[in-house]
């Protein structure tokens, strides 16, 4: 209890204002007990809460689509309202009736295998989710039970439990704190799973309760807890805490939420509030929405043109079968017409011929094939395996491969037009690296940042056109300077190693740094290897100046529950010495306040505030221009503004980010006046509470006196030039959405060869005027100026870049103006926009989504990106620093930008060919094998009779036509990895949907259809009048039916064979496999007996193997069936071949080996002429020194 009395001792701090307790007992006017603010909770008694009127949620999850009970009826609902197997479920109800064609198991087994099959698929990507609940569920964490704390599982920890978590541990459930090890009671708190962010976040228990520091203070605990009820709202709290008789008021710096992880702290006990579903975690937690590709959703079109043409021929069928009923039947005496059953009767034709109509129905239903669903599911999900194994998307430095997160959308990757990216986190690392400062009107700093090592690559006078374009893209973002230090790169002598104290300006610089150290909420941690401290920060920023302040002399080392101790290494006496800083108060970074202050009372006793923030703000509400630091600026603190501004214009335009740095010193009757002012407003309670804080900082911060700015540079990922480059040679627009100011967005553009000089930037921003309607025109006026400039720009080469920020947004974005910048946008090369919120960016990606009418693709890495990742085509999530709610939003993740370019380019082009031509093959097979069926019905006289065997139909779609198919699907490859990236415009096959259009699945069916009519037509011929064995029989017709099906299984073999481009031991296995298992089926079934194989009995051994007949008409029609698409083939090739063609060719004859001149000239042939990129940057350089060349002569 020693920890107990010391910290009944400790006075309330004013640490942490603006997420701090309102530590005040008594009676609150918080509006506890009316509508969403009746939660109760009784502390230490979780026997209450199983009982009405509370019987609150249990603390297990549940993510599963189903559950046991629900499965069978959900999962066939699901599987049964696709229209195609509910056809195939009416025909198989239908087989059990008299009308059948079929047996009814020929119809019954096809379809309950196919719906099976993905039943099976959904119960195990379901019983996986089921399995990760339970881990979740299974956890265990220590909970108060009696007189000591047990472990038990998450699910059972029940409201109103005390538990106890321990470091690295996360939180089972949404918990009021109580107290922690530290004496203070705060706890450091790791929300990465909640918001992306990586940073801790401070958490402090009321005052009344920090003394319940072990296990047996909590025996007689009791307390209750009235608040909010459950919601989604992570960032507030309602709610009060009545104990010992008192009443105090709870806000969210006392909430740990579920999810979020224990750091920095041994333990910390609290207070069960919300569970499971309640938790806010889970009230945030939201179905991903439903996205289908592009291809699917052209597929149902083919279904339902294949529905049409099987109604069509039912029809003709139906009213072929009619009038033979009616008029030929009487004549028929075999068919004994005088006791005819009203499915064969003269008298009542129509009523036969309704009839024969589900017959009819149910005969050529093979035109729809059954198992393409099923197979297509499968395919996919062999090539996400595949993507997630690719090695060359694996990164070696986190150990994060990539991830197809879901199979549906793989083929779209190979249809992409437009990249919506992010840039923080996505295009640049997310590393900040401190680079240069402005202190006193000087400025400091020689590093040069990316994007003007990329300036002086633009700049160089090299003959650019010897230089091979892979080489220089690839080596600019190894070249510079690489600091050993992560997050410290600067260079100047002036302030390193103590030589500050020799500037004029010292005590200026002296100031500079103190506030670097001191006006942050970081927590330092020694490393003991190297004896130096590392820092757990809010940002990367803040990490970035505590590093910087640690290299200049200034290390933070202690940081206690009231004060900061900085040990200052330089100083004038030669000697290390340790400063204390009693904090007063924090007011913390927002992303409304865009600042950060510091009240701290110095070892002298003088009262200093501290301020860092913004140099300048858009607003989009007041829609105005607002300078963060300088408005607050007294008029005797702006003395280094006009040098401090020019520094900060110079940093912008080299890509860095920036802040400036003010403070003031306080009397201590101006302190202590404003500081009564702000806990009135802290221990308020109701909805003011926050605009009366925020009041209260808006007095204390004014009349600040600028001390200087800070550049940091976020670097750029590693190979981003590159992939760009190779993206825009493949046809690929890219539009960049950053929350970044216009200056550091278009200086990342240049870094990134998005913009390049001699491009020309249509900027589109908003004036200053107070009416909405003036500021309309204007942006209007200013659209339509860029769209008329761009059409009449007679250069061909001119390039043009729109440049609009998220102020200029909120009106562009109107339905009365949104196309027109939608249109302005698409005649661009290039589009930045700057200063958007995520809302914002996921509007913009809906406009270009809807507008263009192609599939578009987001990419980020942040919480922010969420909404437009989710509303894109394709959503790609970036494994970063920045947490994991963009990849958990996502359809596929990779760790870094650059492997876009790979699985685009690469993958994206193999998956969209690949399920191409699988569907149109599936197409073709079905109607080269259903309208046999129409042609020997009509050829018989509509009389319902199949000439195949059931056992033959039933395995043609399952088994012996299933796995070639499946093969094409998963490895065909027209060219290699390597030939994809050497001819990027091979991708532009995808956007132009060259494989899929309805010429090509038109020409497909034509050819189905040119196929069955050979097929049968020369088997009738060939077997109509001629003898069939040795011994003179004709063939009857289960000899023609078993021949004509070789020959489909032959032909359609031989037909997938020329389709392939790429051979392995699988393919060869699949297509040679399936012939062969034909016969073995055939040797098999007519070995059963008679009672099994009726008239197949020994059909194989016994009647067609020793027939020459048999093979010569199985090699005649296979051969001529494949003959026009040889034909098709052979004149493409020759005289309209397409890129992967002429590729295939020069592979062939080793080309690429024997004459690489040739190579080279094909690969600059397959760029799409772009016009960003460092590609299309070295080409404007060669054009300029070419007419400077002109000129001379």
């Amino acid at each position: 209890m020693a920890k107990g009395r010391i910290r009944r001792k400790l006075r309330k701090s004013h640490l942490y204002t603006f997420c701090l307790y309102p530590g005040a007992a008594g009676k609150c006017g918080q509006p506890v007990g009316g509508p969403g603010f009746s939660r109760t909770v009784h502390c230490n008694e979780p026997q209450m809460h199983s009982q009405k009127p509370f019987k609150y949620r249990a603390n297990d999850i549940s993510t599963t689509k189903y559950s046991f009970l629900s499965f069978l009826p959900k999962a066939l609902y699901e599987q049964f309202n696709r229209v195609a197997n509910l056809y195939f479920l009416g025909c198989a109800i239908a087989s059990l009736t008299p009308l059948s064609p079929f047996s009814a198991v020929s119809m019954i087994a096809p379809l309950a295998f196919v719906v099976g099959l993905s039943m099976a698929k959904e119960a195990l990507e379901d019983w996986r989710r089921f399995m990760q609940d339970m881990e979740v569920n299974s956890r265990k964490v220590k909970v108060h039970a009696g007189e000591a704390f047990d472990k038990k599982a998450w699910q059972n920890v029940r409201v109103g439990d005390v538990v106890r978590v321990e470091k690295d541990q996360f939180f089972p459930s949404d918990l009021l704190l109580l107290s922690s090890n530290n004496e203070d009671g705060i706890c450091y708190v790791e929300t990465m799973n909640l918001d992306g962010e990586t940073n801790l976040k401070p958490k402090r228990a009321l005052e009344v309760t920090l003394d319940l520091d072990e296990d047996e203070d909590f025996k007689n605990f009791k307390g209750i807890i009235k608040c909010e009820d459950p919601n989604p709202s992570l960032y507030t709290f309602v709610g009060n805490f009545e104990y010992n008789g008192q009443v105090y008021a709870i806000d969210p710096s006392q909430i740990l939420l579920r999810d979020s992880k224990l750091r920095n702290t041994a333990f910390v006990y609290g207070i069960v509030i919300f569970t499971g579903h309640d938790s806010k975690v889970m009230q945030n937690s939201t179905k991903s929405p439903s996205k289908r590709s592009r291809i699917e959703r052209k597929m149902d079109y083919i279904i339902y043109v294949l529905f049409s043409v099987l109604l069509v021929i039912s029809l003709i069928s139906s009213f072929g079968f009619a009038v033979e009923i009616k008029y030929s039947m009487p004549g028929w005496w075999f068919m004994r017409p005088q006791e005819a059953d009203e499915y064969y009767n003269p008298r009542e034709p129509v009523t036969s011929g309704i009839s024969h109509m589900v017959t009819a129905l149910m005969l050529y239903g093979y035109l729809i094939p059954i198992s393409l669903y099923v197979s297509i599911e499968v395919v996919k999900v062999l090539q996400a395996t595949f993507i997630n194994q690719d090695i060359l998307m694996y990164d070696e430095e986190t150990g994060i491969p990539a991830q197809a997160r879901t199979s549906n959308l793989n083929e779209e990757l190979g249809q992409v037009d437009t990249i919506l990216s992010d840039k923080t986190g996505t295009l640049t690392c997310n590393q900040m690296d401190f680079l240069k400062c402005s202190i006193a009107g000087t400025a400091y700093g020689s590093s040069s940042s990316d994007v003007e090592l990329a300036a002086e690559q633009q700049m160089a006078n090299d003959p650019v056109n010897k230089v091979e374009l892979e080489a220089v893209v690839s080596s600019l973002s190894e070249k510079g300077h690489k600091s050993s230090i992560k997050g410290f790169n600067f260079e100047d002598s002036r302030l390193m190693n103590g030589n500050c104290l020799k500037e004029p300006k010292q005590e200026d610089i002296m100031l500079f740094f103190r506030i670097l150290a001191v006006c942050h909420t970081a927590i330092p941690e020694l490393n003991e290897e190297t004896g130096s401290y590392t820092y757990e920060a809010e940002s990367p920023d803040e990490g970035a100046f505590l590093v910087a302040a640690r290299e200049f002399g200034f290390e933070f080392f202690q940081r206690t529950q009231s004060s900061v101790t900085v040990r200052e290494k330089y100083t004038a006496s030669g000697n290390p010495i340790d400063r204390e800083y009693k904090i007063l108060n924090v007011l913390e970074f927002t992303s409304k306040r865009k600042r950060m202050t510091v009240i701290v009372r110095d070892e002298d006793g003088q009262i200093l505030l501290m301020c860092k923030g913004a140099d300048r703000l858009v607003s989009l509400l007041y829609l105005d221009l607002i300078s963060i630091i300088f408005d607050r600026l007294s008029k005797d603190g702006r003395f280094y503004q006009e040098d401090t501004t020019r520094h900060l214009n110079e940093y912008g335009e080299a890509g860095l980010r920036t802040l400036a740095l003010a403070y003031k010193k306080l009397e201590e009757s101006e302190y202590s006046a404003w500081n009564t002012e702000f806990q009135k407003a802290k221990t308020s309670i109701g909805a003011d509470r926050d605009i009366m804080l925020e009041k209260a900082a808006e007095m204390m911060e004014r009349d600040l006196i600028l001390i200087g700015a800070t550049a940091v540079e976020d670097k750029l990922q590693k190979g981003v030039p590159k992939c760009i480059d190779k993206l825009a040679q493949a046809g690929l627009k890219l539009w960049v959405l950053t929350g970044d100011k216009m200056e550091t967005a278009i200086n990342i553009g240049y870094a990134c060869s998005l913009l390049r000089q001699g491009m020309k930037q249509i900027c589109i921003q908003a004036t200053d005027s107070d009416v909405k309607e003036e500021v309309k025109v204007d942006i209007l006026k200013q659209i339509n100026n860029g769209s008329q400039t761009i059409r009449e720009e007679k250069d061909p080469y001119a390039s043009f870049a729109l440049i609009i920020d998220g102020k200029t947004l909120v009106y562009a974005l109107e339905d009365d103006m949104k196309h027109r910048f939608l249109d302005l946008g698409v005649r661009c090369a290039s589009v930045i926009c700057c200063r958007v919120s995520p809302k914002q960016k996921a509007l913009v990606t809906r406009l270009v989504k809807q507008g263009t009418g192609k599939t578009t693709l987001a990419i980020g890495d942040g919480a922010n990106d969420v909404g437009m990742i989710q509303e894109a085509d394709i959503g790609v999530g970036i494994s970063g620093v920045e947490g994991m709610q963009a990849v958990m939003a996502s359809d596929f993740s990779v760790s870094q930008f650059r492997f876009l370019e790979r699985l685009l380019v690469v993958h994206g082009h193999w998956c969209y060919k690949r399920i191409a031509q699988m569907i149109c093959y599936f197409f073709y097979k079905n109607i080269a094998f259903g309208l046999t069926l129409f042609y020997f019905e009509a050829f018989t006289g509509f009389s319902g009779q199949s000439v195949y065997d059931d056992w033959y139909m039933l395995l043609f779609n399952v088994v012996l036509t299933s796995l070639p198919v499946i093969s094409l699907g998963v490895l065909e490859q027209d060219v290699s990895s390597e030939v994809c990236l050497e001819f990027p415009a091979i991708y532009q096959q995808g956007p132009r949907n060259l494989f899929f259009d309805w010429y090509r699945i038109l020409g497909w069916m034509g050819n189905g259809l040119l196929a069955s009519l050979i097929i049968f037509f020369l088997n009738i011929v060939i077997f109509y009048n001629q003898a069939f064995c040795i011994g003179g029989q004709t063939a009857d017709m289960t000899a023609l039916g078993t021949t004509m099906f070789t020959c489909i299984i032959w032909s359609l073999n031989i037909q997938i064979v020329l389709t392939m481009s790429h051979f392995t031991w699988i393919q060869h296995a699949t297509i040679w496999g399936s012939i062969v298992t034909w016969y073995l089926f055939l040797a098999v079934y007519g070995a059963l007996s008679p009672d099994i194989s009726r008239d197949a009995y020994q059909i194989l051994v016994e009647a067609l193997a020793p027939a020459p007949i048999y093979w010569t008409t199985t090699l005649l029609v296979a051969v001529t069936c494949n003959l026009p698409y040889m034909a098709h083939i052979a004149y493409q090739r020759c005289l309209k071949p397409m890129d992967h063609h002429i590729i295939q060719e020069i592979k062939y004859y080793r080309k690429d080996v024997e004459d690489q001149h040739m190579w080279k000239r094909e690969q600059l042939k397959a760029r799409q002429k772009t016009k960003i990129g460092f590609t299309a940057r070295v080409e404007a350089k060669i054009r300029q020194l070419r007419s400077k060349m002109h000129k001379k002569q």
